[in-house]
């Protein structure tokens, strides 16, 4: 896949009437250039450009979608809309009054007191819906398989260095390689760490995961987790030690030293190397190289480049590594 231009659209337009190096603003005798100006707001176009994507590929989806039904409503040689009646409303599942009280009872203080009864009707439309849209991607899916279909548009991609930082899953030769940005600290990088392990449980060798740091100033512990994490790389027991601190909610100095005890490294060098700090410009340059890939919180995920933001559910991760799976010679999607 080639690399799409990190420039988004919105650059694009600015730039047809001014090159990057061209002054945009000047403040005294300081000129400031559209390259400085883009690299300054690189992760807003970043989010945006992923926006675009997301409403392109949602739209497409949906022609896609259309076309292949009106493909298939020709070869039976009924109408589209019979077929949908046929395959998609017909065979999609019937809400039960268990689901809709399940509903209920899940949302029951955002509905102001209202009782089961009185929303029942628009709970049994609410799971109707979604269970006729479950059934109609099922039937799309299907007619992918008899109607040949290609998907050109290409997703958002920036470059992305391991930084030399270990990995775990596949090695080198893994189709496809994600790169984590991640603070201990962090209550959303706990969650995602989670989803992370059962993404590399489902995918195995297909999936090369690297982990590089970026501490948030605000959190007072990152920054040490990370250094204590770095000495225990050093004694070869990097990822017995990240799991460790990602499960634990205390990340005080005694907690980190008690930590090194647990997955048995040496306590002296440990000691010696977390008070040295020796992995400092490390993790200055993790941290620079996720700021300048476009990364302002944590967690980030670059997956063969393209960026997720934040503990996103396993669907998404899987939409998108099945998605460079399909597209690399050999490889499968799970």
């Amino acid at each position: 896949m080639k690399a799409i231009v990190f420039t988004t659209f919105v650059c694009a337009l600015l730039s047809t009437a001014q090159a990057a190096d061209q002054p945009v603003a000047t403040v005294g005798s300081r000129a400031i250039t559209l390259a400085e100006l883009e690299k300054h707001v690189k992760s807003e176009l970043m989010e945006i450009e992923m926006q675009r994507y997301e409403t392109l590929r949602e739209g497409l989806d949906e022609m896609i979608g259309e076309e292949l039904i009106k493909l298939e409503a020709a070869a039976r040689g009924i109408t589209p809309e019979a077929l949908t009646k046929q395959e998609i409303e017909d065979k999609a599942q019937k809400p039960t009054d268990e689901q809709a009280k399940k509903l209920y009872d899940a949302n029951k203080e955002k509905l102001g007191g209202a009782s089961f009864e009185s929303v029942k009707p628009r709970l049994i439309d609410h799971l109707r819906t979604g269970m006729i849209e479950e059934r109609k991607e099922a039937f799309v899916a299907e007619l992918k398989k008899k109607y040949k279909t290609k998907v050109s548009l290409q997703p958002p991609v920036v470059e992305v260095g391991t930084g030399g930082r270990p990995s775990r899953g596949g090695g080198q030769n893994a189709p496809v390689i994600m790169i984590e940005f991640s603070d201990y600290e962090c209550p959303f990088c706990k969650r995602a760490d989670v989803t992370v392990q059962e993404v590399m449980k489902t995918y195995g060798d297909k999936v090369r995961l690297v982990h590089r740091d970026f501490p948030l100033s605000f959190h007072a512990h990152a920054r040490p987790a990370a250094e204590a994490a770095r000495c225990a790389e050093a004694q070869g027991k990097f990822w017995e030690y990240h799991e460790k601190l990602f499960a634990s909610q205390d990340l005080s100095p005694e907690k980190l030293q008690a930590l090194a005890t647990e997955v048995g490294l040496d306590r002296a060098k440990f000691d010696e190397c977390v008070a040295k700090q020796p992995f400092k410009a490390s993790i200055d340059k993790d941290i620079a190289d996720g700021a300048d890939a476009g990364v302002t919180g944590t967690p980030a995920f670059f997956i063969n480049g393209r960026m997720l933001s934040g503990a996103q559910p396993f669907e998404k991760f899987k939409e998108v590594i099945d998605e460079e799976l399909a597209s690399k010679p050999g490889a499968k999607p799970s």
